[in-house]
């Protein structure tokens, strides 16, 4: 594991440095982590999930890849925009699928039964949080950048804490503290809307 986040380093260096074959081989480096991470979440979907792990793996790296010039300062930097990269694309298949329901009847979600740490996946469900965690981000960018890689990705609060170079315990704390946020912020929200 520490060679590999040597190579995945030492590429992300390269490329910054203008190396053109850098990119072609990060590929493989971070293809089975950011695989792992889309799979995790992809189980946390509900079963009428339209799209696949590979598929949202596939999208996100095509993301990173039209951004042209898109430089990664380091490892932990790379995965936040592959998880917000995700992130998007989830949020988007949400939205669409939601656009297609609104001919018929909308769904009503109880906000007492919304549990951020496990998302049942539901189209509202994933709106309401994005939604939530904008407002949130132009509060508390930090903690909402752990709400990203730990929500829209699956990955344990232990590599979360890893990718953003904080001990678990501040992990821990910010995950507390965003969670109680997140959901008082959905309940307002939802209050207003009912």
């Amino acid at each position: 594991m520490e060679k590999c986040v040597e190579d995945i380093t030492i590429l992300l260096n390269a490329i910054r440095t203008g190396d053109e074959h850098a990119g072609r081989d990060l590929l493989p480096k971070v293809y089975g982590e950011l695989r792992r991470m889309a799979a995790a979440k992809m189980a946390k979907e509900s079963h009428g999930q339209t799209i696949q792990a590979t598929m949202l793996v596939h999208d996100a790296w095509m993301q990173l890849c039209e951004k042209g010039g898109a430089v990664f300062e380091n490892r932990s930097h790379f995965f936040a925009a592959a998880a917000e990269a995700m992130r998007r694309i989830l949020v988007g298949n949400a939205r669409r699928r939601l656009a297609q329901k609104r001919a018929g009847s909308v769904e009503h979600v109880d906000i007492s039964e919304l549990e951020i740490v496990a998302p049942t996946g539901t189209d509202d469900e994933i709106l309401a949080v994005n939604e939530s965690l904008e407002r949130f981000a132009a509060a508390d960018p930090r903690k909402a950048e752990l709400v990203k890689l730990r929500y829209f990705t699956g990955i344990s609060l232990d590599e979360v804490a890893s990718l953003l170079d904080i001990s678990i315990s501040t992990a821990n704390r910010y995950w507390l503290y965003a969670r109680a946020w997140l959901h008082a912020d959905i309940s307002e929200a939802r209050g207003k809307e009912f």
